[in-house]
């Protein structure tokens, strides 16, 4: 018999850190289509700040609309603790992982940061062997994003993001900077491209040049000793993943036919610039899929692909690990502990 009520933590209202409460919330409950997850783990992205705060980046006519309580986080692994009837494919007590319910529950409908938490099966696989919740938490979002951007969309659902779908680009042969590589999108992006056969040039501070070439990057640009635009030149690809209004400056380091993708496209103004210089500039946004993660899968449980744990923090502490992030600078994820 499960229990009525779980740990989780929830806010009331927008705001920084400092809302995000620990305590009692109702138990999911189990729809058609879906398993029960008891969560070891959670992983932090960027979206949940963005949700905890309101999303104040955004026009308001895309500001998503909330229901408080709201329960943040998308990225969980843990045990499945029980199947809806018209579910196959999956047993109790097996170890799974997943990006729950994004976007469509963009506003607060994944709520991963809990004990428990209902999954679609679609968008559920099962944790690869060799990693453990916390590397397993600190993938999916980010993965994904990377493979989707980089390799496969794997949907065909409108572009929210511009008029015309996102294509990734053959990465064989080709030369591809990424931008903020130590960061979650980032070190994984390194990581996808080098494996698809690119040559990887690698921009972050110094400190993380070990870590990146380790994990494939053929060059380093420390960027607080080198601006990477000043000095690269005809690369292929550019992957933003700090993006944002500054990613235009990238346009100059891609040659023509190249394509330049940030990651957080909002605030890009040079579309008049890039049609000039023949570069392509496409984004897409991260989709759920179950399928693409149980195919990450094993690349993660042969060490293909490596995730990068920065720091871990209980659930109860949710708090402290927003207040980390927005410190920035961080190496790979954050992630909460549940168990």
């Amino acid at each position: 018999m499960l229990p009525k009520m779980m740990k989780a933590v929830q806010q009331h209202e927008f705001g920084g850190p400092d809302v995000l409460r620990y305590e009692d919330a109702p138990m999911p409950v189990l729809k058609a289509g879906e398993v029960l997850v008891r969560v070891h783990a959670v992983g932090i992205n960027p979206p949940d700040w963005y949700l905890r705060d309101g999303y104040k980046m955004l026009p308001p006519e895309w500001q998503p609309q909330v229901t408080f309580p709201l329960v943040l986080g998308t990225d969980i692994s843990g045990v499945v603790n029980a199947i809806a009837e018209d579910v196959n494919g999956f047993s109790i007590g097996d170890e799974a992982f997943a990006m729950v319910r994004f976007p469509t529950g963009l506003a607060g409908g994944s709520r991963g940061y809990a004990e428990y938490v209902s999954v679609p099966a679609s968008q559920i696989a099962l944790k690869p062997g060799g990693i453990d919740h916390v590397q397993a938490a600190s993938t999916p979002m980010s993965l994904l994003t990377a493979w989707q951007f980089l390799v496969d969309l794997g949907h065909d659902e409108p572009n929210p993001l511009q008029v015309n779908r996102h294509v990734p680009v053959e990465l064989d042969g080709k030369t591809v900077l990424v931008n903020g590589a130590a960061g979650g999108v980032g070190h994984f992006a390194v990581q996808v491209a080098k494996l698809k056969g690119a040559r990887v040039i690698a921009v972050a501070s110094g400190k993380h040049e070990t870590l990146l070439r380790e994990l494939g990057a053929d060059d380093t640009i420390d960027y607080t000793r080198t601006t990477p635009e000043d000095v690269v030149r005809d690369v292929d690809l550019v992957v933003d993943a700090v993006g944002g209004p500054t990613t235009g400056r990238f346009l100059r380091t891609i040659k023509r036919g190249g394509a330049l993708f940030p990651i957080f496209p909002l605030g890009f103004s040079e579309a008049e610039e890039a049609n000039k210089l023949g570069v392509t500039v496409s984004a897409t946004q991260v989709r759920s899929n179950g399928s693409q993660l149980a195919e990450l899968g094993r690349l993660l449980s042969t060490g293909a692909i490596r995730p990068v744990t920065d720091s871990t923090f209980p659930l109860a502490e949710a708090n402290k690990a927003h207040e980390r992030a927005a410190r920035g600078h961080i190496q790979g994820k954050l992630v909460l502990k549940v168990l």
